[in-house]
């Protein structure tokens, strides 16, 4: 009696299998909703504006013959305060987002005010700016180069922070917390999307008006 290799064990005539490795998991697609692309389509619109205006500034900035100009009347310190507040209410608002994705209401009513009263802020201090600006160094947007250039550009990011404060203001009176979780989590999600932007165009502003164009 022979005795013959079992099938699957080494030896003479063993068959031999081949391990094939399983193929990787497919990376997971990015599906974004309308909103979400419509936002970014938005904010990318937003951001062109936003650098033709800055090439402007950057482009007559220096060449006034007439004052004032913007060492003598630009207020550093005041714009450093206003700038920590704007940049802090990037903070709020995402904690007021984490808050509402867990279902926090209360939390999430309290960092959304935070975010209101710190724009708020901003404004006030942009508005004390350009009172001191006009009454005390009569900076117009005819007087010079500089007052066209720096009350459109200022002017305009003031603008959006407005746009911006007054759409936290009508979640807030809509009752977002009242909302179906999905719908209500996706409008706070793009408000703050929005608000992230306009913090983030004062930064090239700021760093392009107060410290560069001084």
């Amino acid at each position: 009696m022979t005795d013959e290799p079992l099938a699957g064990t080494p030896g003479l005539g063993s068959p031999r299998i081949a391990v094939v490795a399983a193929p990787p998991p497919p990376a997971p697609e990015l599906n974004l909703s309308t909103g979400q692309w419509g936002m970014i389509a938005f904010l990318v619109s937003e951001a062109a504006l936003f650098s033709t205006l800055i090439v402007v500034y950057l482009a007559f900035v220096g060449k006034d013959t007439v004052g004032p100009f913007p060492r003598e009347a630009l207020s550093l310190p005041l714009v450093i305060g206003t700038t920590i507040c704007l940049l802090s209410s990037s903070v709020t608002i995402h904690r007021a987002e984490a808050r509402f994705r867990i279902g926090d209401d209360p939390g999430f009513r309290t960092w959304w005010l935070a975010t209101i009263a710190l724009g708020l802020t901003f404004l006030a201090g942009t508005g004390y700016e350009w009172y001191e600006l006009i009454t005390r160094h009569k900076l117009t947007m005819d007087r010079n180069l500089f007052g066209s250039t720096f009350y459109t550009l200022v002017g305009f990011h003031g603008l959006h922070v407005t746009a911006g404060l007054v759409t936290m203001l009508v979640v807030l009176a809509l009752g977002v917390d009242r909302w179906t979780s999905k719908s209500g989590e996706r409008v706070v999600e793009l408000v703050s999307w929005y608000w992230h932007f306009v913090d983030g165009v004062w930064v090239v502003v700021f760093s392009v008006v107060y410290l560069y164009g001084r």
